[in-house]
């Protein structure tokens, strides 16, 4: 069965791969992965200003505030949702970021391994050894979900981890509509079985649909490949494609959602400004992520990830040696001469209003950081422009840093985004309870994403912040459901 609307997405380039599977009904869950998947390609690059895990988790948790951000303007998108699981590598690391019922699987050494924990209240159930196993396939709750992204949770807790990676491991990803068919052997022999990424992920997804998934299926499989020392980094090969989803072109989304009525004429230009965006780098784009940029059918996500793109150019230099030298001009003849003028006049205007619409966004942000030792509200974006700061202090508070947990204060120094004033407001309102906690005697401590170790790698590939979930008695109050 091939479902009509995909609310999946995902995402494959030479350094950054990131599945995600949308929640919210007919209106929100193709809008929500397409956005959060969108809002993440622009990490596809090998250097950071800052670790490369806490840019993936800062990066995710500005996805979620987005979204947000989407049902505030589209109150019918109210109630969508979205999983993330993703990876992002730097030197010989792979940044790991997860939350939802996505799942990541690695094969290395010879050893097959789920290294995702399902966010899920079955999941749940069976930690605290109330359920086993093999009752979970059957329970009635088995599809709510305890933590995902959306407009639920202004700061959701994401599992983090760093894992040394060698070259021949191989990485794979998927929605939860290939594990609700395929058992955990079938993945590894298929794994095992094939070395062709695409055959591999092709294989999964008919095996998949021919087993009767009652749900989209994507799948990205990612092998480590070894570059040596001297090799550009622009023409390490991203080889054999093998990232997939249950929709090919032919059966792409033709129906608009009811938040899309009021797309206008300018959504054409605006995914043609993703699309120049993505074409800089080789990847892999499927599902409604790749809808929306090919078409201009989910026009709330094109114009929000098209005001991003035009933000970011006030606040990321690009790489040395990126853009291109001027050709030289042949001499115009004398009565032509106001050509050049002209046009170069057009640039600057044009130039001088992105930069003004992307400096006017950046005074609508906020976000929670430091200020003296204290937690502070800053209005703006926290980084510069040169020696012009693009943010300043709103508010501070008489939250004392060192009065949180380790992981609170690395965030408020990391800065935490909000969506606006009330909203950071709220974030500050649960640091000074956590802080209030926090003084009453040590917090349990978190259960850590297991990680390994070793060489200088690139990816082969086919096509958190934290805080602890809230058990609830009640499942149909636990989270978003699918």
């Amino acid at each position: 069965m091939v479902r009509l609307k995909n609310d999946d997405s995902a995402y494959v380039g030479r350094y950054l791969a990131v599945v995600a599977d949308g929640m919210g009904g007919h209106a929100g869950g193709n809008v929500a992965s397409a956005s959060t998947v969108l809002d993440l390609v622009h990490l596809d690059r090998g250097a950071h200003d800052d670790e490369p895990l806490t840019v993936l988790a800062d990066e995710i948790q500005a996805a979620n505030s987005l979204l947000s951000e989407l049902v505030t303007t589209s109150p019918q998108l109210s109630g969508m949702g979205t999983t993330v699981t993703a990876l992002l590598l730097h030197g010989n690391r792979f940044a790991f970021a997860h939350i939802g019922d996505s799942r990541a699987y690695r094969l290395k050494d010879g050893v097959f391994e789920q290294i995702s924990i399902d966010h899920t209240f079955v999941q749940r159930l069976i930690d605290e050894g109330r359920l086993r196993p093999e009752e979970a396939e059957v329970h009635p709750h088995k599809n709510v979900l305890m933590r995902v992204l959306g407009d639920v949770d202004a700061s959701p807790e994401l599992d983090l981890a760093t894992f040394e990676v060698e070259p021949g491991e191989k990485w794979l990803l998927c929605s939860d509509g290939l594990t609700a068919v395929l058992r955990d052997s079938d993945i590894e022999n298929v794994l095992r079985g094939t070395s062709d990424l695409q055959r591999c992920v092709d294989t999964l997804v008919e095996l998949t649909l021919s087993g009767g998934s009652p749900d989209n299926v994507t799948v990205a499989v990612l092998e480590i490949e070894e570059v040596p020392d001297d090799s550009p980094a622009a023409d390490v090969p991203v080889s054999a494609p093998g990232a997939a989803g249950t929709e090919s072109p032919a059966v792409a989304l033709t129906e608009r959602d009811p938040g899309d009525s009021e797309a206008d004429d300018d959504e054409p230009a605006r995914a043609e400004l993703i699309r120049q965006d993505l074409s800089s780098r080789p990847h892999i784009l499927v599902g409604a992520a790749s809808l929306a940029t090919e078409t201009g059918q989910i026009p709330i996500v094109t114009k929000r990830s098209a005001e991003r793109r035009a933000a970011r150019l006030l606040t990321h230099k690009a790489p040395p040696g990126s853009e291109p030298a001027a050709p030289e001009q042949p001499e115009a003849a004398p009565k032509r001469r106001w050509i050049v003028p002209a046009f170069l006049a057009l640039l600057a205007v044009l130039l001088a209003a992105v930069l003004w619409v992307g400096y006017t966004w950046t005074q609508t942000r906020y976000y929670v950081g430091s200020s003296d030792s204290n937690v502070a509200i800053y209005n703006g974006v926290s980084q510069s422009l040169g020696p012009i700061k693009l943010s300043s202090v709103t508010e501070q508070t008489d939250i004392p840093l060192d009065s949180l947990p380790e992981y609170q204060r690395n965030r408020v120094e990391g800065t935490i985004p909000a969506k606006d004033l009330l909203h950071a407001e709220q974030i500050v309102e649960d640091l000074r309870g956590t802080a209030r906690i926090n003084s009453c005697g040590p917090s349990a401590p978190a259960t850590p994403v297991k990680a390994t170790a070793s060489p200088v790698p690139s990816p082969t590939a086919s096509a958190g912040s934290t805080a602890a979930a809230q058990s609830a008695a009640d499942p149909d109050n636990c989270g978003g459901r699918k």
